[in-house]
């Protein structure tokens, strides 16, 4: 139910209200929507994490307002130019230095106006703050998928085939937990991923196709119906689709991206499946999806 947490304090004057937006604007602050009354206005400034907390035991010495940065260096500097461009000299009272804290971090106080001070600070362990990011690993094992592969122009699906099996099983998957499935063409491949898909027997499917432009517009409804079919499928059914159809202009540039000289998309095509199966898992284990 909690959306967001807003600090308001009143500027006092439209003097003071326009410095501490121009302060705050100076250091980078993404700028929200703020409001503007006839009895008033308000100017709002967004970070990308909020945080309420109370102390018991030991307080820092620091501001009310504490704002956690990456680069504490740059910001004091951002800091100190704008005091110095506005008010010319900068006094220790108005911008303290950049101490260490017992808490295993660097701070720095600045006042950019009489009764405003804001306190800026970094971990000194540059890996401590930092969001922790999850992520997919690379191991197939004990996974299952299907590739739906399509016939039509089969010069460049066989290879994109051969890259994808080739992925999987370096990576770990058993041939027997691989299924491939045939279809005709590109424009088949959405409906044979969704019927996979809904059976629930396998993690991640991986269309394979190629479809090669031509004197009309048939290239493009066929590619749009593709696209949107497969994206359709995954997201209705949650079950990971990697995206391995080529779109190209020619022959040479789909067999540039079949192995010759751009990779393979096949193999590119799996290993993106591979991941996504591995993110979901930990999604799913950690209770966030």
């Amino acid at each position: 139910m909690i959306k967001g947490i807003s600090f308001l304090h009143p500027a006092g004057s439209s003097a003071v209200y326009d410095r501490l937006a121009a302060f705050f604007g100076a250091l980078g602050f993404a700028e929200g929507k703020g409001w503007k009354e006839e009895t008033s206005r308000g100017a709002s400034f967004l970070a990308p994490l909020g945080n309420l907390e109370f102390v018991d035991g030991q307080f820092p010495s620091v501001a009310d307002v504490l704002v956690e940065v990456t680069a504490l260096d740059a910001v004091h500097q951002a800091a100190e130019s704008w005091l110095r461009r506005l008010d010319g000299e900068v006094g220790a009272a108005r911008l303290s230095a950049i101490s260490e804290t017992h808490w295993k971090s660097r701070i720095f106080t600045v006042e950019p106006e009489l009764g405003f001070a804001f306190s800026f600070w970094a971990w000194t362990d540059p890996e401590r703050g930092k969001p922790v990011a999850v992520e997919g690993d690379l191991s197939a094992e004990g996974m299952k998928f299907a590739i739906v592969v399509a016939r039509w122009n089969a010069v460049i699906t066989e290879r994109l085939l051969e890259g994808a099996l080739d992925a999987l099983l370096r990576s770990g998957a058993k041939r027997t937990d691989i299924q491939v499935v045939r279809v005709p063409g590109a424009w088949e491949i959405p409906a044979a991923a969704r019927t996979l898909a809904t059976l629930g027997k396998v993690d991640a499917i991986i269309p394979l196709g190629c479809l090669l432009r031509g004197e009309t517009a048939h290239y493009e409804a066929i590619y749009n119906e593709v696209s949107r079919g497969i994206g359709q499928s995954q997201q209705e059914t949650g079950i990971p689709h990697s995206f391995g159809v080529l779109t190209c202009e020619s022959l040479e540039q789909a067999l540039n991206r079949a192995g010759i000289k751009a990779g393979n998309k096949g193999f590119e095509a799996a290993v993106a499946a591979i991941e996504m199966v591995s993110l979901r898992r930990k999604l799913m284990e950690s209770g966030t999806a």
